[in-house]
């Protein structure tokens, strides 16, 4: 996976060349990926849906994150990103059916990476039960939903913990119920700015609706 070849780009998204994921992420250097957040409604409330990250996972791991997410390598269009979601949630969706909010630019700076982004961001508007998920265990532990309300207030100062719901696997597969009380730290450190956008794009979808 280090080894993969991705697109480099400038602050200005003009393309400069090509480097493996690695050098990507020790140097800093810009580079596209694909993000995927589903939203579903329930009884007239909407939720967001979260993945729980694989606590096998190198960076970032047993944290919440968005719901599919990956680079889009080299040879990839931002339409092949759809493989995303099939690969680690185990669900088929059409590349037409998704809503984009943007490119979303951001940096995430750690002890173990330089990770600058230039996300091509979109929304799925369904309604997916939690049995219809089928996740890659190597990558991802759980699904849960938190209502995007609740989610838009913890990233917005109004409150400091949420209650996130769903499933979680074992190394077999086998789902049991998993409910939390999460604050910001349970996440992903994305810088706050990225998920202002996010809840931004998504109030403009769910507005036009």
């Amino acid at each position: 996976m280090e080894d993969e070849l991705l697109k480099i780009f400038d602050e200005d998204k003009n393309f400069v060349g090509v480097a493996t994921r690695e050098e990507i992420h020790k140097l800093g250097h810009w580079h596209e990926t694909f993000h995927c957040w589903f939203i579903g409604s329930d009884h007239g409330e909407n939720y967001i849906y979260l993945q729980l990250r694989s606590d096998a996972k190198k960076d970032y791991p047993s944290l919440l994150d968005i719901t599919a997410a990956g680079h889009i390598l080299s040879n990839e269009t931002v339409e092949d990103g759809i493989r995303e979601v099939e690969e680690e949630l185990g669900i088929k969706v059409p590349f037409h059916q998704l809503n984009s909010i943007g490119v979303i630019g951001y940096t995430i700076i750690s002890d173990k990476l330089i990770d600058r982004e230039f996300a091509h961001t979109f929304v799925y508007r369904s309604f997916p039960s939690l049995d219809e998920f089928n996740p890659q265990l190597e990558e991802v532990a759980g699904i849960v939903r938190t209502e995007f309300r609740a989610f838009a207030d913890l990233w917005r100062g109004r409150e400091d913990e949420i209650k996130v719901e769903g499933v979680k696997f074992d190394d077999q597969g086998n789902s049991s119920s998993y409910i939390r009380t999460v604050g910001k730290e349970s996440f992903v450190p994305h810088p706050s700015a990225y998920f202002e956008a996010i809840i931004k794009g998504i109030d403009e979808l769910l507005e036009r609706e």
